[in-house]
């Protein structure tokens, strides 16, 4: 993003921006009322690199003593996200809460460690998943994550590379519907997909893709090229989408996060596809000023302590503040 523009903007509303540098204590570099992070790759790399360990040390060991800064969004929260097996959990239990909108997730299986193919073929069938059946790594942040495979056949389910997610593959008219939340408003804009593919196994060998560059908004690819003409699906309900928004703020305690969805074309079911930490906003020309408005209300707040519930926050006047992008 553009920082620069950004901290224009916020100083003309009497917001100060600062970006903070991790490798040094952040004390010297505050105080801070509210920081704005994407800490998602440093987070996935402390798992096995000592410097990012420290970076991550510096930042909790900051915000552990300046409980009263504001922290958008909460760790805890994004790291639940870095993982596809407990963002898919939530995601299936959309089907109760929202189940008067019609909004679903697709079903899905966690493979957790090379096991006996014979093992994993079963697991299929008791999940009753249906081919074509597309794979995504664990982890669901960084460049490895867009590596993705829709595999055709019970044989072909040797080509995947635990720990992964096998999800059913929904047809949906090469349509990608992507949900960009930030605070208490959200933009829906519209991307390419994956085509249509005939439903049940066959003999296709395992498709290998990189979902960033399918869905990019200048993508042009063969496997998002249908191969039928398609009748023009309804677009997602407008209403279905902000009680979606509402629902997943509520679980998971976030404001800055995107969600994908497409629309089944047998059924024409909203259906959840993936949610993504702090995505990239591509298409929405009112991120800049959505963002200010959603730091003033978080400042403007009573109490910060619960910030689940920021649908009723209200935007005041200009605050002084510094935050960290």
């Amino acid at each position: 993003m553009n920082l620069d523009a950004f901290a224009k903007l916020c100083a003309d509303h009497g917001v100060q921006v600062v970006e903070i540098d991790l490798t040094q204590s952040l004390a010297p570099q505050g105080p801070f009322d509210v920081i704005v992070h994407k800490l998602s790759d440093v987070i996935v790399e402390a798992e096995h690199d000592n410097q990012s360990q420290q970076l991550l040390a510096n930042f909790q060991s900051y915000v552990s003593a300046h409980p009263s800064t504001v922290i958008v969004d909460p760790l805890p929260a994004m790291t639940q996200l870095l993982d596809r097996f407990a963002s898919y959990r939530l995601m299936s239990k959309l089907h109760n809460s929202l189940r008067d909108w019609r909004i679903c997730s697709p079903p899905y299986l966690e493979i957790h460690s090379d096991t006996d193919l014979p093992s994993i073929q079963e697991a299929v069938r008791n999940q009753d998943l249906s081919f074509p059946l597309i794979c995504k790594t664990r982890v669901a942040h960084g460049s490895l994550s867009h590596e993705m495979s829709l595999i055709f056949s019970v044989g072909n389910l040797a080509d995947i590379h635990p720990p992964c997610v096998l999800q059913s593959f929904v047809n949906h008219g090469a349509i990608l519907h992507k949900v960009f939340v930030i605070g208490d408003k959200h933009f829906c804009v519209e991307r390419p997909s994956l085509k249509n593919f005939p439903s049940g196994p066959c003999d296709r060998k395992t498709i290998f893709f990189n979902s960033h560059q399918v869905s990019k908004p200048e993508s042009s690819s063969d496997l998002t090229a249908l191969d039928e003409k398609m009748p023009c699906l309804p677009p997602p309900s407008s209403e279905a989408i902000a009680a979606l928004v509402r629902e997943l703020r509520l679980q998971l305690g976030m404001a800055l996060f995107g969600v994908d969805v497409i629309i089944n074309i047998r059924t024409h079911t909203l259906t959840v596809i993936d949610i993504n930490i702090f995505p990239g906003y591509e298409g929405v020309p009112q991120f800049f000023s959505s963002l200010l408005s959603h730091i003033q209300s978080v400042l403007n707040k009573p109490s910060s302590t619960d910030l689940q519930d920021t649908d009723s926050l209200t935007t005041g006047g200009p605050s002084t503040t510094t935050t960290n992008l």
